[in-house]
């Protein structure tokens, strides 16, 4: 891991940008951070638009996990931001479009071709940045998972035992092999879901849920469309993982 940036955002959050090989990220750690009192780690995921595009709710869920004593850090998916560009993803992408500007159901063919090699490349560099965060004296455990895609928590949450819990948000498409893996989560497990979200089946999030092995888990729905999350349900969910980091 190398630190490219370094910055105060206040006087309580410290934002430091890196690169693990060709992968960019960010790190946000709690001024109280130290090695002597390391801050537990909060994993952000996020769609694949591009850290850029993202940034301004990154570093708005960064300062409120900070001012829990919370670390979080993220990185730029395959395919987005400045990274090389995935034709196979890029055509997928292509055919998601066309079918959701014509009205027409979304195959279960292109949602595979979308979802699975995404995930099959992010979860292990998620865990390689794991492996480099965890080395740094002021970054301790547990570590929970909070954000999208929910493929990707599913997968991190059944393969990465450093994964302590996880907030997933109910807002993409997935794969009909996901829902198997989702019966092999047990971490405690809190779900996001806007109930008129207008681009996610309403049905399989529910029955996705429903997959979810846990024996603790939660779904929190709220009405309103994709970006319409309220502030008090993201606050539902910092209590679910304060719960569970400390």
């Amino acid at each position: 891991m190398h630190f490219t940036s370094e910055q105060h955002l206040d006087d309580s959050v410290v934002e430091r940008e890196f690169t693990l090989g060709e992968i960019p990220g960010i790190l946000w750690t709690p001024a109280s951070a130290s090695t002597s009192a390391p801050a537990p780690l909060i994993l952000l995921g996020h769609p694949p638009l591009g850290l850029r595009t993202m940034y301004p709710r990154l570093v708005d869920r960064a300062r409120h996990s900070a001012a829990e004593g919370f670390a979080t850090a993220t990185i730029e998916l395959p395919g987005s931001g400045d990274r090389p560009r995935w034709p196979a993803v890029e055509r997928a992408r292509a055919d998601l479009r066309r079918a959701m500007q014509a009205g027409e159901p979304v195959s279960e063919e292109i949602v595979d071709a979308l979802v699975l090699p995404l995930v099959d490349r992010a979860v292990p560099e998620w865990q390689a940045a794991l492996d480099a965060l965890l080395a740094l004296p002021e970054i301790g455990g547990p570590v929970a998972y909070s954000g999208g895609v929910i493929s990707i928590g599913i997968r991190l949450a059944v393969v990465e035992p450093r994964i302590a819990a996880a907030v997933l948000f109910a807002g993409s498409f997935v794969p009909r092999a996901m829902f198997e893996e989702a019966r092999q989560v047990t971490v405690p497990l809190h779900v996001m879901l806007q109930w008129d979200d207008e681009g996610n089946d309403r049905q399989a999030a529910l029955d996705l849920f429903d997959a979810f092995g846990s024996e603790e888990k939660s779904l929190h729905a709220n009405m309103g469309g994709h970006t319409g999350v309220p502030q008090f349900a993201g606050d539902v969910a910092a209590r679910f993982l304060t719960r569970h980091l400390k």
